[in-house]
């Protein structure tokens, strides 16, 4: 009798037909992931939007409440990524069995009713961080575009422009890339969308130092934006709350990180190998995240724009920062599919179990297309893929606002996904006795972190809530 794994693989199996050798221990063709491909889905996930922001971040809490926010929320993220490495396979984390998703993991470990909390968290989060890469590879196109008339027409011309046709020319390259059928698959693109992050982040990394360098650096103070820049001591607060939630935004890789699990080999052991991946990931994060952050802080000052690359702290070359503007738009292009696929397969799976019979939601047809080979095609995956990216970029739309998207999503995801679960689950499965001093540290360390992340939800909502306000739908932008 086969096993659960087994039929839960033969899906994915029957469309490529191995041969032994190339099929895992549980039925489904052999993963060959590394350290080095689990590093790079890592950076692509999360080397992007947070870069942009956290020079703005870093503008509200100072000299000495930025740093020390980043690189807390860094630790933290990189220690509970570490025990969440430990719950792909359960209850062994070497030998156990495969926990392909993280609400497999949950449900597993935790059971209950705490693994649908999971799903829930984990899913609305990928919704959350598809609107908000809609909105940041729209602003970066649309960037591009205002450089290109600022340069022609000096920078004190009307450069009027709208997002929403570059909105639209994203949306319809997600709904091709997303006919992708398998997370592995997406390896390659996860590579090049990775380096992409490299040379923006250099870029905008650079620009600001050679602003400093230039003696053009703005004013900063330990305690960031003040009174002096007219802003109410209600307003600092607020956004001082916001940027907890924009700096958090950038450390949620603990949302993919069971799946990207998933793509690796078993020898050596996949918790091993996903360490090695987070401690990796999480130092390249960490340095570009600081360095950014600090460096635009010192560039700009209390006046750091919200986007680094699109706020038009720099003009010239205006050939660089299209550059990088575009290497932004890529790199989101490979993010997007990174982080929504697992929701993808999520729902296809639940359809597949519901309507086993059903050859809408089951059959693959194969179609060749000339000059790029053989493709298979899913009625089920063209429709919902397909729909579910139009829904993004219809909100994406209709709430263009970064900063506050970005904090929002942050702090709603950085909690559950990345502190709460991952303690959770390792207390459970080592059998930590309540009110031990490991127990009581890890409890503590949690509602910490929870106190602060509402205080961040309140600060971006507040935020997206004046900017509703303030906003004209489907109207041109300068």
């Amino acid at each position: 009798m086969p096993s659960r794994a087994v039929c839960e693989g033969a899906r994915e199996s029957s469309m490529s037909s191995p041969t032994m050798k190339q099929i895992d221990d549980d039925g489904r063709v052999k993963r060959t992931g590394t350290s080095l491909t689990a590093c790079a889905h890592l950076i692509t996930a999360v080397l992007g939007s947070g870069v942009l922001s956290l020079a703005w971040a870093v503008a509200q809490l100072g000299w000495i409440a930025g740093p020390a926010v980043i690189l807390t929320l860094s630790a933290i993220n990189y220690g509970t990524s570490v025990l969440l490495c430990d719950c792909y396979r359960s209850p062994d984390p070497v030998t156990g069995m495969r926990n392909y998703t993280y609400g497999g993991a949950v449900k597993n470990i935790l059971g209950g009713r705490k693994h649908q909390y999971l799903e829930w968290a984990q899913y609305t989060t990928m919704v959350g961080i598809s609107i908000g890469f809609t909105i940041t590879a729209s602003l970066s196109m649309m960037a591009v575009e205002k450089s290109n008339c600022y340069h022609k027409h000096g920078h004190e011309a009307d450069c009027y422009s709208s997002e929403y046709w570059f909105i639209a020319a994203f949306a319809l390259i997600e709904i091709i890339l997303s006919q992708i059928p398998r997370f592995h698959d997406l390896a390659g693109l996860s590579i090049v969308a990775s380096a992409m992050s490299f040379i923006y982040a250099f870029t905008g990394l650079g620009l600001a130092i050679a602003r400093v360098a230039s003696g053009e650096g703005g004013t900063t103070s330990l305690t960031g934006v003040g009174l002096a820049e007219g802003v109410s001591a209600s307003e600092k607060v607020w956004r001082a709350f916001s940027s907890i939630g924009n700096i958090a935004f950038s450390f949620g890789f603990c949302v993919i990180l069971v799946e990207i699990q998933d793509t690796l080999k078993s020898s050596p052991p996949e918790n091993k190998t996903m360490k090695k991946a987070c401690a990796m990931g999480g130092v390249v994060i960490t340095l570009f995240y600081g360095a950014c952050g600090m460096i635009g802080y010192a560039a700009f000052g209390n006046k750091a724009p919200g986007n680094l690359l699109t706020g038009f702290g720099f003009y010239e070359p205006f050939w660089l920062v299209d550059l990088a503007n575009i290497c932004v738009a890529i790199h989101i292009i490979g993010s997007y599919q990174v982080l929504a696929h697992p929701l993808f397969s999520a729902v296809e799976r639940w359809c597949s179990n519901k309507w086993p019979e059903s050859k809408l939601v089951n059959s693959e047809h194969v179609v060749g297309i000339p000059k790029l080979g053989i493709i298979h095609i899913n009625y089920l995956r063209l429709i919902w893929r397909t729909s579910y990216v139009i829904v993004m970029a219809l909100v994406a739309m209709i709430f263009p606002f970064f900063n506050a998207v970005l904090g929002l999503i942050g702090v709603i995801s950085f909690w559950p996904l990345a502190v709460y679960f991952p303690i959770d689950m390792y207390v459970a499965r080592t059998g930590m006795q309540p009110w031990s001093m490991t127990w009581t540290c890890l409890k503590l360390l949690t509602w910490t972190v929870l106190a602060a992340c509402l205080l961040g939800a309140a600060g971006s909502f507040h935020e997206l809530i004046e900017g509703i306000q303030k906003y004209k739908p489907f109207a041109p932008h300068g």
